[in-house]
């Protein structure tokens, strides 16, 4: 029986590294390719590259328009953050609102807010987009900032209602017996428990607002607002026309360098749980 259990965890190890380099090999593809001449990138598929030449990531660090790729990384972290820092106050202040504050209609809007998460993102795309062109801002980081102050997203809404339902009660009344308002139950009790969940949201928050592409190529139409994303575009030609793929996937293999460290260092707030939150002194 132990020679049979140690052939069966030696096959199920062996088949979970199999699928772990099947799914490792695109990126494993790109960062070589990106050091590899234009002309050898799609001729000579191997891993083990037969030239090698940075001349991809000097090319395509020039950018494009006359704007560095310095610039487009600049504009997307600027986007990430203010992406991150509004979802994270309005976000947090409606679930706070859904989750302990007793109003009228609080079961109603809330049941609205849930069937939002049911429409397809496209059935808003049209309407957004005129309502944000009237105001002017197409051509501007505003229609991938502004709305997230406006608690828009409502998974995470949902998400932080759901983790602040589960923090005990007691703890509230607790804080208003010693005087606390509302608001200093919320910055004093609610917010600092709900840091894996508030952690979750941010990180969420910027790794979307980063790998986004559909929005940034529909609102940002001017190269010095171009996120990396939209600026990865550029070294792609459309049909018949000349395309930088070295360019493309050496910037592309910059452009994972943010998220990865930003998830990594973050990885753990996963596996928090919120009684060892909620216990800790």
């Amino acid at each position: 029986m132990k020679t049979g259990t140690l052939i069966r965890h030696l096959l199920s190890h062996l088949l979970i590294i199999a699928l772990g380099l099947l799914m490792i090999y695109p990126i494993l593809w790109m960062i070589i390719s990106s050091f590899k001449p234009n002309n050898m990138i799609f001729s000579d598929t191997s891993l083990i590259p037969k030239a090698v030449t940075i001349q991809n990531y000097i090319s395509g660090w020039k950018g494009y328009a006359g704007v560095s790729f310095g610039k487009f990384f600049l504009n997307t972290l600027l986007m990430c953050v203010g992406a991150v820092v509004g979802n994270l106050i309005a976000c947090t202040m409606a679930a706070y609102a859904f989750g302990r504050l007793k109003f009228a209609g609080r079961n109603l809007w809330f049941g609205v807010m849930m069937v939002t998460l049911m429409l397809p993102a496209h059935v808003t795309i049209v309407p957004q987009y005129i309502l944000f062109n009237a105001f002017g801002w197409v051509g501007t980081f505003l229609p991938i900032i502004v709305p997230k102050f406006l608690a828009m997203d409502a998974f995470f809404v949902f998400l932080l209602v759901q983790f602040i339902r589960s923090l005990p009660k007691e703890l509230d009344e607790a804080a208003i017996i010693d005087g606390a308002s509302p608001f200093g139950v919320f910055f004093r009790i609610i917010v600092p428990l709900a840091t894996p969940a508030l952690v979750t949201t941010a990180l969420f928050t910027f790794l979307w607002t980063w790998d986004d592409f559909f929005h940034h190529l529909l609102y940002l139409t001017n190269p010095p607002v171009f996120s990396v994303s939209r600026a990865l575009r550029t070294f792609v030609g459309d049909a018949g026309a000349v395309s930088n793929w070295g360019a493309a996937l050496a910037m592309a293999t910059l452009s994972m360098i943010p998220p990865f460290i930003l998830f990594f260092s973050l990885q753990k707030y996963f596996v928090e749980g919120i009684a060892t939150t909620g216990l800790k002194g």
